[in-house]
């Protein structure tokens, strides 16, 4: 069984972070291991409090997973502070990491900053350069990319500016009134759309953490980025379609919309 890696915090409320990702990989057919940055005190309205790690017990974190199970992919959501950077990004050098998927987390759906502000040139210095892949959504995009996007032209030059810099490939996310659901991958100097079904949820609570697990989850399993991209956004759309509704807030998906067996009912 192949298996995918999240260095992530935990969501209290279930819907993103570690959560998130361990169900969407285990939907997605590949064993999930896990290492926390951070613990959130985090429900569908909102971020209350955050418990980081210490960069040691992270390190002890990555050091038992790769040196027992080694993950055939790795993705990276919610890391707040520098140092938690530069220790992931010392473990995943260390240890040869591959099919780094880094979602680069600044602020959550409900507008809460998740990055502190000294976390951000060490992410940018640090962690971005060792990527297969990076995930932002618009305001991410923006802030990476140094530019203002109002369309989809703006997404382009943005990408393309995006994965220059940092010598990855770039899934520039829509959405945020650019468009409905239409994402672009830039690589190797051209860009590719994929459009979206546009569906009418306002529960998209840890949207962002599903999609970059799902693309970890097939590269892991090895389909090429172009097809990763593509099974994950049909992935998430499953699961914005089941149209689970919970919380006072922007709840979350239902992850395991397409489980039966012999323990669903």
């Amino acid at each position: 069984m192949r298996t995918a890696l999240t260095i992530a915090g935990s969501d209290s409320s279930g819907g993103a972070g570690i959560q998130a990702d361990i169900k969407t990989m285990t939907a997605n057919g590949v064993f999930a291991l896990c290492a926390v940055t951070a613990l959130t005190a985090q429900n569908t309205t909102g971020v209350t409090d955050i418990f980081d790690s210490t960069p040691h017990f992270l390190a002890e974190q990555l050091d038992a997973v790769f040196t027992d199970i080694f993950p055939d992919a790795v993705k990276i959501g919610m890391v707040s502070s520098a140092e938690l950077i530069e220790t992931i990004a010392a473990k995943l050098k260390e240890y040869g990491a591959k099919h780094i998927v880094v979602d680069p987390v600044m602020v959550a759906t409900s507008g809460a900053k998740l990055l502190r502000d000294d976390a951000v040139n060490a992410l940018c210095e640090k962690l971005l350069p060792l990527a297969e892949v990076l995930t932002p959504n618009i305001p991410e995009a923006e802030i990476l990319s140094g530019m203002t996007i109002q369309n989809a032209a703006d997404m382009e030059r943005a990408a393309q500016t995006i994965s220059e810099k940092y010598g990855c490939a770039v899934l520039c996310k829509g959405g945020h009134q650019i468009n409905d659901a239409d994402d672009l991958l830039w690589r190797d100097g051209a860009g590719k759309w994929f459009k979206g079904r546009r569906i009418d949820n306002p529960n998209t609570h840890g949207t962002g953490c599903t999609l970059s697990s799902a693309i970890a989850s097939n590269l892991a399993k090895g389909y090429d980025l172009d097809t990763s991209v593509e099974r994950a956004k049909a992935y998430i759309s499953g699961a914005l379609a089941a149209m689970l509704d919970l919380g006072h807030g922007s709840g979350p998906m239902n992850h395991m919309f397409a489980l039966k067996g012999d323990f669903v009912e």
